[in-house]
Formats: C-alpha cells, structure tokens, sequence
C-alpha cells in the first residue's frame, strides 16, 4: 500500500483524476438550480399561517382554540427522536433563553424543529466529539500515551465542540445580516419610489420584497412577512418593530422607527422614507471609502513577503549571472 501511494505514476494519475473531477464538477453545477426558494416560500407561507391562527385566536378570544392552534403548530413539527430527547432531557430549560429564538429568528430559523435541533445540537456536539477524540487519539495518534493526557485532550475537544452550534449559529445570522445590509439602501429607494407614486406602504413592501426576490433572498422574505404581519396585526408599529428584532441591524430598526413615529403622528411617509433612504446611501459611500481607505495597511504585508523578493531576484539575477560567467568579482 505505501509503494502504491509513493508510485509517481499513481499519484500523477489521481491528481489528474481530481482535476477532472473538479473540472466536471466546476461546469456541471452551473446547469443545475441550487437556489433554496422553494424552500423559502415554504417557510413564509408557514409564519403567515401560524400568524393568522394567532390573530384569528386572539380575536376569538377563547383558549380553547388557542390550545387546538398550539397543537396543531406542534403536529406540523413530529415526535421525532430529537424532540423526544430534548423534551426527555429537559435541554429547554438548560440551554433556552430569553435571546435564543431572536437568534434563531436572525439566523433564518423560525420553525419550532429548528429550535428543537439547536437544543439537541447543543447538547449532542459535546459528548460526540469528546467520544472521537478520546477513540481517535487512543487507536491512532496516542496508543501508548498516558489515560490522563488522552482523556484531558478529549475533554478539551468536547468544550471546543460546546461552542460549535453557537459559532455555526453567529456565522448565519453573520451572512443573513450581511446580505440584508448590502441591498437595504436599494430596498428603501424602491420603497420611497413606490410610496410617492401613490402605492400604501403595505403594497410598496410588498412589490420591494417582489423586486429584490433575486438580489437578496433573504431581506425580501423578511419584507414578505413584514407585509403579512402588517395585513394580520392589529398593531401597526409590532410588525415594524418585529421587522428590527428579525434582523438585528441598527439601519433596518432606524427606519422602522422612523415609520412607527410617521404612523402615530400622521406625518408623510414619503419625507421620512427619503431622508432614510439619502442617509442609507451616504452609509454605503462612507463604508466604501473606509474599505478603501484600510487596503493599502492591508496591503503592506503581502507586498513585502511576496511581491518585493520576486521584484529583488529579477533585478538582481542578471548581474549575478554576469558575475559569475566571468569567474567572480576578481579581487
């Protein structure tokens, strides 16, 4: 088996082999569809259901149909295995606070499975990565190492794996938030076109969410539920504000209050909109400039290491070569 993997020919072969497999791979993925927004729509269609059983529940204003809707989100959810250990285990009251469904919220994740699995995450990464470590270390890298030291780095291994749910978590709501940033100026200068052509803000959100479907997928399902909220909710200013909590960015809350205040004392929409949407763009600019602003630090480092030894030997390459035909410097 060693001889085969230090064979030339075979390893010529299997780097060829991966190179046309990455090739095929490369060309192929660009003829399949990989967007999710099936599965978006789903999960929109599934909060604007659960919020109108809530308001039509509240309306009602008898528990017994709040009870049956509350049964009936439980049943779209299952009596898995999962939630049958997180419910078991009592992990709710271990792990869950008054912060983990707003986060869960801002990472995309909104159906109750989604809580139930980042519960059991929480508690399953730990025991399952201390358990490899501590057979990985004692079959392979430390056989005839000492108990204690084998098991203190598997116990290491399973605290560093207790914070892997938390950082995949803030990884999501990291790229959610950043896909949200990056085309929000553009969501309120179509927002501020629609409502000065005559549109309600409701309609304007929701040709905004319609409009930027392709651009930010994430930002126009926040949209689309925002306009559910507001044809479903009898306070105005809790879907706005909803908006804020869902997203987690001090722009988006900015304006929603700014739309609250415009709703409550009856001033014009279309004033606040523009004066968000010009401080919106000159954020953008000012973020730009500082970008640019940081590369040439960014880019010192870099061009010392790599770039000025490369610019030094083709300099200086010649000379030396000169030198040397001619048999030294002649002292």
């Amino acid at each position: 088996m060693l001889n085969l993997i230090t064979d030339p020919d075979f390893l010529i072969a299997a780097f060829a082999a991966i190179s046309a497999a990455a090739v095929v791979f490369t060309f192929g993925s660009q003829f399949f569809d990989r967007s999710d927004l099936k599965d978006r729509i789903k999960r929109v269609a599934v909060e604007r259901e659960r919020m109108r059983n809530e308001e039509m529940a509240r309306l009602r204003g008898t528990r017994g149909d709040h009870k049956a809707e509350q049964v009936s989100l439980r049943s779209m959810e299952g009596k898995t295995l999962i939630k049958k250990t997180v419910e078991a285990l009592s992990l709710r009251k271990a792990f869950l606070d008054e912060n983990t469904i707003n986060k869960l919220a801002q990472g995309g994740f909104r159906a109750p499975r989604h809580l139930t699995t980042y519960l059991f995450m929480r508690f399953a990464t730990p025991i399952f990565l201390f358990i490899f470590a501590f057979a990985y270390l004692r079959i392979t890298l430390m056989p005839d190492g000492e108990l204690f030291m084998t098991l203190l780095y598997a116990l290491a291994a399973g605290l560093i794996g207790s914070y892997l749910p938390v950082i995949m978590l803030k990884n999501s709501i990291s790229k959610r938030q950043a896909s949200i940033r990056k085309a929000w100026p553009d969501a309120l200068d179509l927002m501020l076109l629609c409502v000065e052509s005559g549109m309600s803000i409701e309609h304007a959100i929701k040709r905004v969410a319609k409009e930027l479907g392709a651009q930010s997928p994430e930002l126009a399902e926040e949209l689309t539920l925002t306009a559910a909220e507001l044809s479903f909710l009898e306070n105005r200013a809790s879907a706005f504000e909803n908006l804020g909590k869902r997203t987690g960015l001090d722009a988006v809350r900015s304006v929603m209050t700014a739309l609250i205040q415009a709703d409550k004392y009856g001033t014009s929409v279309g004033s606040s909109l523009r004066v968000m949407a010009e401080e919106g763009r000159e954020e953008r600019m000012m973020a730009a400039e500082k970008k640019a602003a940081a590369l040439p630090p960014k880019m010192t480092v870099p061009l010392i290491v790599f770039f000025l030894p490369v610019l030094f030997i083709v300099i200086i390459s010649p000379a030396i070569i000169k030198v040397a035909m001619n048999g030294g410097l002649g002292f």
